[in-house]
């Protein structure tokens, strides 16, 4: 009888510690925002376009740190704008940011996102995950992590099929248009992508 209860005690560890081991801050921000993300989608089609953006929008800007991913997609360029004209920007990207999940994420179709590992790296937590759409193969997202100025981890980069970054692709083009035109032509260049996003 002590032998049994000995292996059920060692086995209740063990759940326990895998359980706490999967529980990281970092995971957790991600599978909140993956939960709102998939009933958003199982709504997509009752919400529309202007109910999935409303409903996404407080869950993206709670996962994903949109200041600094803007500093940093901006470039050279951010130490040069004003104090407003960051503001701006910050404002238009993030727009930009729930604009684009929720013109792609616009149904639920059996996708399963399921949270993989978590690694620490120089740069910060990467939280590998994959994405399973229903008859197709698993795609890779991975996210890349940093604690804010109130030590919560949030999303600062998305690197799709663990090798592409989502943040680097986006600073090619955003950099270029602060340096060429200003920095009042990014903000209304990303204001006309988020208008163009949204169905007629």
């Amino acid at each position: 009888m002590k032998t049994v209860q000995y292996f059920l005690a060692i086995g209740l560890l063990c759940v326990s510690v895998a359980a706490q081991a999967a529980d990281t801050p970092a995971e957790n921000t991600v599978r909140g925002f993956y939960s709102q993300l998939v009933e958003a989608m199982k709504q997509g089609d009752k919400l529309g376009y202007s109910g999935r953006y409303k409903k996404l929008d407080p869950a993206i800007r709670a996962a994903f740190n949109l200041p600094l991913m803007t500093k940093m997609a901006v470039g050279s360029s951010w130490a040069e704008a004003t104090a407003q004209e960051q503001n701006d920007l910050v404002n238009a990207f993030s727009d930009f940011s729930v604009a684009s999940y929720a013109s792609q994420f616009t149904a639920y179709d059996g996708e399963q996102f399921s949270v993989v590992d978590q690694k620490q790296t120089a740069d910060g937590v990467i939280v590998e995950t994959t994405l399973k759409p229903k008859d197709k193969d698993a795609v890779s997202l991975n996210y890349l992590m940093k604690a804010d100025d109130k030590g919560k981890f949030r999303i600062v980069d998305v690197f799709i099929n663990g090798t592409i970054s989502e943040l680097a692709t986006r600073r090619a083009e955003f950099s270029s248009i602060a340096r060429r035109d200003g920095i009042s032509a990014l903000v209304t260049s990303l204001g006309e992508k988020s208008k163009q996003m949204a169905p007629l």
